[in-house]
């Protein structure tokens, strides 16, 4: 299967260059039907595009047990934003009662192809 989800440049061009292997979404419906082995079409809010693989699938009640599981770097912190980062981060996505209802997922990539 292949999904489709959208980025802002600074996140998609980390994924472009491989600094940035999980990507950090909402569990809600659409994730939860994703699988290891399926494929995302991520596009860019410029218009760039670039498809990747699922690796592994880190679900996890909210964005504090995520924090405290994964390694910031693979998501995308640089060491400097690691030290200040804090899942209240994600409250500028998703709303405290998306969190609350859906829990946090964590996407591991590979295979980034840009198109």
């Amino acid at each position: 299967m292949q999904q489709e989800m959208n980025l802002h440049p600074a996140p998609f061009d980390k994924i472009a260059r491989g600094e940035k292997t999980v990507e950090l979404r909402l569990n809600d419906e659409k994730r939860r039907l994703l699988k290891m082995g399926d494929t995302i079409l991520f596009t860019c809010t410029d218009g760039r595009q670039l498809t990747t693989r699922v690796a592994a699938l880190h679900p996890f009640p909210d964005f504090a047990a995520l924090y405290a599981a994964l390694p910031l770097a693979c998501c995308g912190y640089t060491p400097e934003e690691a030290a200040k980062a804090s899942p209240a981060d994600m409250e500028a996505y998703y709303t405290k009662e998306q969190i609350a209802a859906y829990g946090a997922l964590g996407l591991e990539l590979e295979e980034i192809t840009l198109l």
